[in-house]
């Protein structure tokens, strides 16, 4: 079968198309025919040796995917050969097939697209634990979502509103915006040209922000936190700027707020069932049309360097997935 691999640790410009031996199921296992893989921010920081999990060379990136089922290992109930599914790993997704955990693995709708099923487990999976299970946003409450025109940010916009919050998107450029607005973005601000705080202020009557989605960390976690309610939750959910902040905790203090940490991986790992629960949730909102994922274009996995690429110049709206 084909794969890409990273051979060294180079970046995107790193991959590779090859050809490699076909991955067999084990007890417990699934083999997929993969249909589609999503590009995700990890991806990238994979292939140039910076993500906290460092496979052997060579390895395949990717962390989503959605195919049929090909092959059922001994001990697996629930799925059988031909079923349309959605799974998600560390890395390995970039191939013509993939072998995961039954833990890992969703019935994807009829209704619902391989390039959409593989572009919300990720982004989705990580958003509904951080506003359902440790933000635990409330309807009515305000989300300032940072980054928001992204992967994991616009997934925060769709599923905040799904959620009943309000939902102020803030992003660099206001082409980035207007998508955020179109994806059901009640306010925006450009934090590029704007004073975040004071902003966030203005839209807010002086509350502030009731939770913080930040997956972009560097200068702008401080001003989101400054832009937190009384008792808000700031959660921190990566750091796409390149840089890890150091927050001065007395704004923790005066505030009365949270800071919470969002690690999906281990979360999923943890607590299987409940991921699960809410991967197929997402799913049946996106079959019942309340949710829109926004796939910005399916690449070739001939043209996987040049989606990483893009994703690391903040070249895209959503999310890019690539197909065998």
């Amino acid at each position: 079968m084909r794969a890409v691999r990273v051979h060294e640790l180079t970046g995107p410009a790193g991959l590779r198309l090859e050809e490699v031996e076909a991955p067999r199921a084990g007890p417990g296992e699934v083999l997929i025919d993969v249909k589609a893989a999503g590009v995700n921010f990890p991806d990238v920081l994979l292939s140039w040796g910076k993500y906290q999990f460092k496979p052997p060379l060579p390895f395949s990136p990717g962390g989503e995917v959605a195919g049929l089922v090909a092959a059922v290992g001994p001990g697996v109930t629930g799925f059988a050969p031909g079923d349309r599914v959605a799974s998600f790993m560390i890395h390995g997704a970039f191939a013509e097939q993939v072998v995961v955990p039954q833990e890992a693995v969703v019935a994807l709708p009829e209704g619902v697209p391989f390039e959409v099923g593989a572009s919300v487990m990720v982004t989705h999976g990580t958003t509904m634990h951080a506003l359902v299970d440790r933000a635990r946003l409330r309807p009515g409450e305000t989300l300032l979502v940072l980054g928001a025109a992204g992967g994991v940010g616009i997934a925060a916009v769709e599923l905040g509103k799904v959620l009943g919050a309000r939902v102020i998107a803030a992003a660099s450029r206001d082409e980035k915006l207007a998508f955020c607005k179109e994806r059901g973005a009640d306010e925006v601000i450009c934090y590029s040209q704007e004073d975040l705080k004071e902003r966030v202020k203005t839209l807010t009557g002086g509350n502030g922000a009731d939770v913080v989605y930040d997956p972009v960390g560097g200068d702008w976690t401080e001003a989101a936190l400054r832009s937190t309610a009384w008792e808000g939750r700031l959660l921190i959910v990566g750091f796409a700027s390149g840089t890890i902040p150091k927050i001065p905790m007395n704004l923790v203090l005066l505030k009365g707020c949270q800071i919470t940490g969002v690690f999906w991986g281990s979360f999923a790992a943890r607590e299987p069932a409940r991921n699960r629960a809410h991967l197929a949730q997402c799913l049946a909102w996106i079959e019942e049309g309340k949710l829109r994922p926004h796939v910005e274009e399916v690449l070739p996995f001939e043209r996987a360097a040049e989606a990483l690429e893009r994703l690391e110049r903040r070249a895209v709206l959503g999310k890019l997935t690539l197909a065998p």
